[in-house]
């Protein structure tokens, strides 16, 4: 139950909806669960909730269209550079809310899943390992 819980607050915390997953590892951490469970398990819900983000931005372009906040002219030149620095932008989707917008525009500009999931992985890995390490050493 301990690890269900983390992976759907991992996996919402990860999604436009605003939610923190940290709180909750660093608390089992103290609890004596499994450690590399527990970071697995963080690690696969975040990466799962920033694929719905992904998913929902590849809906959502037709929409943000319709309602003027994409201007189709302007569209090409953003897809372009997301395709040219789309990468390092989202080895910074482990950031709160930054993150999650750079997962929804990564959707938006059709990056390709594959790079993306590879990408978003390891950015959440490292999030989780890092900060598992620190509260550690504290």
């Amino acid at each position: 139950m301990v690890y269900l819980m983390l992976f759907f607050s991992a996996l919402i915390s990860a999604t436009l909806w605003p939610m923190g997953s940290e709180a909750l590892l660093l608390y089992d951490i103290e609890q004596g669960y499994s450690l590399l469970w527990l970071i697995a398990v963080a690690t696969v819900g975040n990466t799962l909730g920033a694929v719905i983000n992904y998913w929902m931005g590849l809906g959502g372009e037709a929409l943000l269209e319709e309602k003027g906040v994409i201007n189709p002219a302007k569209f090409g030149k953003f897809k372009v550079l997301f395709d040219k620095y789309g990468a390092w932008t989202l080895l910074m989707s482990w950031m709160p809310f930054v993150g999650d917008l750079f997962t929804f525009a990564a959707g938006i500009a059709r990056y390709p899943f594959v790079r993306f999931l590879a990408l978003v992985f390891v950015a959440k890995l490292g999030r989780y390992l890092v900060l598992s390490w620190a509260w550690l050493m504290i």
